[in-house]
């Protein structure tokens, strides 16, 4: 929280990168252990959207053959990955709360303007999403899960993830800090 007033609690610093690297490594070796899934997030919007057109169109869902199969297995909270996404958002959220972070703010809206940030931010949503889609899988799926098995494609992905998101920085003029 930017906050100004002296009187106000600071914010807890971030962990340094080594120690939140270490504990990411053991929240997914904790995830293959537990749940015998790697870490995901688009499976769940995936779900979620066949649940979704499940209650708007169930006939069209049903019949479609990315769709039907998710609305045939049951309620988009049957699924592990569902569990997932909230646990993250909820300790995100803890965290958040621990570290006296909770602050309401566009990050970027000062040099992009509110609408253009959002605007960007939607973009990149949109064509992130597409792509996970394409490669069958996110950045903590196909990255993080795919390297932590040795997988030659994690290690590509993750490679290329980078250089893209140093490409998209320059070109965008945000730069690289």
């Amino acid at each position: 929280m930017n906050n100004t007033n002296s009187c106000a609690v600071p914010e807890k610093p971030y962990w340094p990168a080594w120690a939140a690297g270490i504990a990411l490594g053991v929240v997914l070796l904790l995830t293959f252990v537990l749940t015998g899934h790697g870490l995901g997030a688009t499976g769940f919007t995936t779900r979620l959207s066949a649940w979704l057109g499940d209650e708007v169109a169930p006939k069209w869902t049903l019949a479609n053959d990315y769709l039907g199969p998710m609305v045939e297995d049951g309620s988009v909270l049957s699924s592990w990955i569902t569990w997932q996404v909230l646990g993250v958002f909820l300790g995100a959220f803890v965290s958040a709360l621990l570290a006296r972070r909770i602050a309401w703010r566009i990050e970027g809206a000062s040099s992009a303007g509110t609408v253009g940030r959002l605007l960007k931010a939607l973009a990149g949503g949109i064509f992130a999403g597409f792509g996970a889609r394409i490669a069958a899988g996110c950045t903590s799926g196909v990255g993080l899960s795919g390297a932590a098995v040795l997988s030659v494609a994690g290690f590509v992905f993750l490679g290329a993830f980078f250089v893209a998101g140093l490409v998209a920085a320059r070109l965008s003029g945000g730069g690289v800090k």
